[in-house]
């Protein structure tokens, strides 16, 4: 089948410096796949982490799905991350390690599921955060002066 991109956290990769990334697939309820077919997800608030030996999502908004019952789901809920097992061996040892923490930075369908890259990534400081804008600018204004504009 391919990949189809869901919805990208460019939030995180301005304030967050990634490091590494990795695949996780993603627990979900019936509404919650629906409610992500339409593109309802926001990552920009969400984090994960490890609790009790388990990869977990926490503060996605996944949208209420519209044509949902009774048994629709909690936008807010904790979702389950799945990975293997070494992975999350690793991933200890990596956030024990001072100021990293796990970001999403995309969600997408690959085969039929939604995954979820998350990245390893180290909070920038605000110099670094207008470095980022600058060098941005300047492969703008590049590719303008380039273009002959």
């Amino acid at each position: 089948m391919g990949i189809k991109l869901i919805t990208e956290n460019r939030k995180g990769r301005f304030n967050y410096e990634i490091l590494e990334t990795f695949e996780a697939g993603v627990v979900l309820t019936g509404t919650e796949v629906k409610s992500l077919r339409a593109g309802k997800l926001n990552l920009s608030d969400s984090f994960a982490v490890i609790q009790r030996n388990e990869l977990t999502w926490l503060n996605a908004n996944i949208s209420v799905y519209t044509h949902g019952n009774l048994n629709n789901h909690d936008p807010l809920r904790t979702r389950t991350l799945l990975v293997h097992r070494y992975e999350i061996r690793r991933l200890i040892g990596i956030t024990k390690e001072k100021g990293l923490t796990l970001v999403p930075l995309k969600a997408y369908w690959k085969d039929g599921r939604v995954k979820l890259e998350v990245g390893v990534g180290r909070g920038k400081k605000l110099y670094d955060k207008r470095q980022t804008i600058r060098e941005r600018e300047w492969t703008r204004e590049k590719g303008r002066i380039l273009k002959g504009g």
